[in-house]
């Protein structure tokens, strides 16, 4: 009987396709102690979280040029040990994918392909987390109940176009990001539409040995109430400098006022010191500058933001 039951293992081992599958634990702990100031609050020392995540991926060869392909992440507060979703568990990212040589369609919820971009790709210093990320782009940042399809690299552009179903809870909406990469130069287009919103950014990046230098220009539209449709526009430049372990970091974003005296302008300085490939420390200062009606970062009109932070990031 136990002869009989290697021969039967072995034969349906042997039957089974020999297709590749690999699954990765992975993720990021971001931390900061930072002091901030909120308007005319009193200065207060804060241990502040940057986007920390805990993601599970994987593929699957399927032969013929096919594969499958997962992610689940997870956001997590690093300073308190909760979600960052409340109760949604996978609240950064859980989709399906099938690709080939046609492309990839993808299933579930992820972030927009417009936001990774424009306003990501620029914020080098601390990759748009925590206090310092970009307080004046104008997005839906909508993510969930997706269907994308993303096209193949082609002379250095690639695409995705989504839709996201509203399931009749929410209006439907629409996202469209266009990347060209080719050698030292980096150019994004992203388009997004949820309801009355609508925004449309382009972005360049240009590497020139140690020095980087990126930025984008953002049009949005919105209606409010009776007002009607009111546009108004963002823009923001960011420099790096890499000297051996080194990065120096300067950024600063400006938004037109929609109505009188409601725009900002927010400036960041930065340092980094990459202590490996996955670790690094890292302080800066940035600061949210509200005109008097003005509601960016703080959501209280005229009230201003600014924290002077040190930190700690590791990817795993």
């Amino acid at each position: 009987m136990k002869k009989i039951a290697l021969v039967a293992a072995l034969a349906a081992t042997a039957a089974a396709p020999a297709f590749a599958q690999s699954v990765t634990l992975w993720g990021r702990i971001n931390t900061s102690v930072e002091s901030q100031k909120f308007g005319t609050q009193d200065r207060k020392i804060v241990v502040q979280n940057n986007s920390s995540r805990l993601g599970f991926k994987g593929s699957e060869d399927l032969g013929g040029g096919l594969k499958a392909s997962f992610s689940l992440e997870h956001g997590l507060n690093s300073d308190t040990g909760a979600a960052t979703g409340g109760t949604t568990f996978w609240n950064r990212a859980s989709w399906v994918q099938l690709e080939g040589s046609f492309g990839g369609v993808r299933l579930g919820k992820w972030f927009p392909g417009s936001y990774f971009a424009t306003a990501d790709y620029v914020s080098m210093h601390n990759h748009d987390t925590g206090t310092s990320s970009d307080a004046l782009y104008a997005t839906q940042f909508y993510t969930n109940n997706k269907v994308s399809y993303f096209t193949p690299t082609v002379a250095g552009f690639s695409a995705e176009l989504s839709v996201a179903a509203g399931e009749n809870t929410t209006t439907r909406a629409e996202d469209i990001a266009v990347n060209y990469d080719v050698g030292p130069f980096h150019a994004g287009l992203g388009y997004e539409k949820k309801g009355d919103f609508t925004q449309v950014a382009v972005r360049g990046l240009y590497e020139i040995g140690p020095v980087v230098i990126g930025g984008y220009i953002q049009r949005a539209e919105n209606s409010f109430g009776a007002a009607g449709k009111k546009d108004w526009n963002v823009w923001r430049l960011s420099g790096m400098y890499v000297m051996g372990q080194s990065e120096f970091h300067l950024n600063f974003g400006k938004a037109d006022q929609i109505i009188a005296d409601d725009g900002a302008k927010q400036l960041t300085v930065g340092y980094n010191y990459n202590l490996s490939k996955r670790t690094k420390i890292y302080g800066f200062w940035t600061k949210v500058d509200n005109q008097t009606k003005g509601t960016y970062f703080t959501g209280a009109a005229g009230q201003d933001f600014s924290s002077l932070a040190a930190g700690i990031r590791h990817n795993f």
